[in-house]
């Protein structure tokens, strides 16, 4: 199973997600290629409503602690509730470039 597989079924498995992206970002970072390291997930959850976004991203966190203390070097996290997502448009922030590749 691959890192991605594994971040998509620990969140869904975890929490009542009605949207999830998981993506895999590494290619965007001075990574070899195919590497598995650099993710954004995107979650949708009423399980956030009256939740702080720390309080979101430290749930996340927890979920994939396992992860990210051996594979996952960066994680970006855009957690949302249903009201906030659809404010967006179903659309999530592009993450900014790696240092190391600028």
């Amino acid at each position: 199973m691959t890192v991605q597989q594994t971040i998509e079924d620990k969140l869904a498995s975890a929490i009542d997600l009605r949207h999830l992206e998981v993506i895999n970002e590494s290619s965007n970072h001075n990574v070899p290629p195919g590497s598995e390291s650099h993710f954004k997930v995107i979650l949708v959850a009423d399980e956030f409503d009256g939740m702080k976004l720390v309080q979101r991203h430290r749930r996340i966190n927890q979920i994939l602690a396992d992860e990210l203390s051996n594979q996952v070097h960066a994680l970006a996290i855009h957690s949302y509730t249903e009201p906030e997502w659809r404010a967006r448009s179903g659309n999530a922030p592009i993450s900014p470039p790696c240092a190391s590749a600028r």
